[in-house]
């Protein structure tokens, strides 16, 4: 349409559509010379509806009951927009669609004659359906989705990812434009696509690149149904294909503000609540407050991803009449889209500290970092070194040994020792950087160089049930660029009392043959295990992506040798395939390591 309309809304009519958040149902308003019109409902069609319903974050429409409103608009005068339109169905935007006919009528204002108001009903995903205030909503098993969005800071946005035989990858963006896109946004339950993003401008994936040159009518009920090219020669993560989906307006970000910061993207956590029947604003308990709820309340204000949560924040002066603590026992599970989803204790604030100079506080920033280790290099450089203890002096004041090896000899005794290799890789969107400053970080003689996260990755050998068998161990990291891809220079090194951190593009190796880069398996009796390494096990740092932090492998041992195999990270495979891998006591491949 080259005609400028300044904007177009859903005016919910009924009085059961105005209490509801989202707005689902009404008539369809355009905004022309500053006046709010109605369309004439003479030329409309249901693929008009489903392109205005996508544009305002519902997958789909659906039929309504035209009697009450016939009635409705007979009782009072409407003022119509002067045109009509005409979409395919498959517009992402009503800006899209072809300008119908113009409608004449005396003066100023347009007639339509034997006709009313267009109305759109539209069907809400899952995810934003309208809850009644009484009772609860109706628990639903999700089936397993044959597409996802991950790495994206809101809800509805993300890199598109495809499960093909039980595996997860990437989209190629040859071709990718928003009438694809909004396939994949309907299929969970968005509405139409904002924006197709190309070059894998929301982080580069992991694993295979499953589908290129897609190829979408727009009305198909998944991407995996639309025409696409399955070979993928030239195509490579730097080119994986994302997406930011239309979602309805729930009104979360009123709920919610950030005071006192220095710009609009931090400063203490103030939310509105209601206390004795009034509705005021608060601050929120920091106690056990994290970097998983600093992400939540990012989202719920668009502001991106986490870069830190606070626990005190008398640098930040927020609103005086916003001091009491009004939210307290916070804890969420990172996927929620608004705070007051995550548990907490209601009514019955608890928080001993008070709340003033110790409520909760937030930074947010666009991007955020996302380290992955690479699970095929830890199958092929694990092996057993029998190692004599007294070359293991510097590792035992390091905890890095099991608790039984203060008792083995040190001049006769030595350690079982699984080695392997780690190498962790930045895909995110910005430089990973330890938490704390220079001033914490901690020298470490063994390594000859300081350490600036004690925590870093977990080491541990887990029974077929989950228990741990081995003690395993916390390992604290230097954090450097050992390789970067062909164009990204080198920014961290350990040597010197250097920057510590990992660059975008970049990797961290940790060689199998360095110190304390092991698990002591001195004491484990031969069996079937799962090994497992996880970084950044206590969200110090803010991720994009978390659930790619763990790599599990299983490992079979006979007492004189170890084998390594189905190495991989979490979440690359389908839920049902992971379940098997968990049960699953076949070997699939018998590589000793050759060493």
């Amino acid at each position: 349409m080259n005609i400028q309309v300044e904007d177009i809304r859903i005016r919910a009519i009924l009085a059961t559509y105005r209490k509801r958040v989202p707005v689902t149902e009404g008539y369809v308003e355009v905004k022309d010379e500053g006046t709010w019109k109605q369309i004439c409902d003479r030329h409309w069609t249901m693929k008009n509806s489903r392109v205005v319903c996508g544009m305002f974050g519902f997958p789909s429409e659906r039929k309504y009951n035209t009697n009450v409103y016939k009635m409705f608009a007979s009782r009072r005068k409407q003022h119509y927009w002067a045109y009509s339109m005409e979409c395919s169905g498959n517009e992402a935007h009503i800006s899209s669609c072809k300008l119908g006919n113009h409608l004449t009528g005396p003066g100023k204002n347009s007639s339509c004659d034997n006709g009313m108001p267009a109305v759109v009903s539209c069907v809400p995903g899952r995810a934003f359906a309208p809850s009644s205030h009484s009772g609860f909503r109706k628990a639903f098993r999700q089936e397993q989705p044959l597409v996802r969005l991950k790495g994206g800071a809101n809800t509805g946005e993300g890199r598109v990812e495809v499960l093909k035989n039980g595996e997860w990858g990437t989209v190629c963006d040859d071709n990718w434009n928003l009438v694809s896109a909004s396939v994949v946004c309907r299929e969970l339950g968005f509405g139409s696509a904002k924006e197709a993003i190309t070059g894998a401008r929301l982080g580069q994936g992991m694993g295979p690149i499953h589908l290129n040159e897609i190829d979408c009518t727009g009305f198909e009920k998944s991407v995996t149904d639309c025409k696409f090219n399955t070979e993928s020669q030239g195509c490579n993560h730097e080119e994986d294909a994302a997406v930011r989906c239309n979602v309805p307006a729930m009104g979360f970000q009123n709920q919610l503000r950030l005071s006192g910061g220095r710009n609009p993207y931090e400063g203490r956590v103030e939310v509105l609540a209601e206390r004795n029947g009034t509705l005021r604003w608060g601050t929120v308990c920091s106690h056990n407050w994290g970097t998983v709820e600093a992400m939540v309340v990012c989202r719920q204000l668009g502001l991106g991803f986490a870069s830190h949560a606070f626990q005190e924040t008398w640098y930040w002066h927020g609103d005086v009449s916003a001091d009491d603590v009004v939210m307290s026992g916070v804890k969420c599970s990172g996927t929620e889209m608004s705070l007051s989803h995550c548990r907490h204790d209601g009514a019955h604030v608890s928080c001993p500290r008070g709340g003033g100079r110790f409520g909760a506080g937030v930074s947010c920033s666009e991007t955020a970092p996302d380290l992955v280790l690479n699970a095929e290099l830890v199958e092929q450089t694990a092996y057993l070194e029998d190692r004599p203890m007294f070359l293991l002096q510097c590792a035992l004041e390091e905890n890095c040994l099991a608790s039984s090896a203060h008792n083995t000899s040190l001049t006769s005794g030595y350690r079982r020792l699984l080695r392997f290799s780690s190498q962790i890789h930045n895909n995110g969107q910005s430089d990973f950087r330890p938490k704390n400053g220079r001033h914490a970080w901690v020298w470490h003689d063994c390594h000859r160089h300081y350490h600036s996260m004690e925590v870093f990755t977990h080491y541990d050998l887990l029974n077929l049930n989950g228990t741990k068998v081995a003690e395993g161990h916390k390992a604290s990291f230097c954090l450097e660029d050992t390789e970067c891809e062909a164009d990204v220079q080198k920014q961290y090194e350990c040597a010197n009392f250097g920057e510590q951190g990992i660059t975008v593009g970049c990797w961290d190796v940790y060689r199998h043959d360095i110190d304390c880069q092991w698990i002591d398996i001195t004491d484990v009796p031969p069996g079937d295990y799962l090994f497992q390494v996880v970084i950044n096990p206590n969200y110090e740092v803010a991720e994009s992506d978390y659930s790619n932090n763990v790599m599990k492998c299983r490992s079979r041992y006979d007492g004189q040798r170890i084998w390594m195999y189905n190495c991989h990270i979490g979440g690359s495979f389908s839920e049902e395939t992971e379940q098997k891998f968990e049960h699953f006591r076949g070997l699939t491949n018998n590589n000793v390591s050759a060493r």
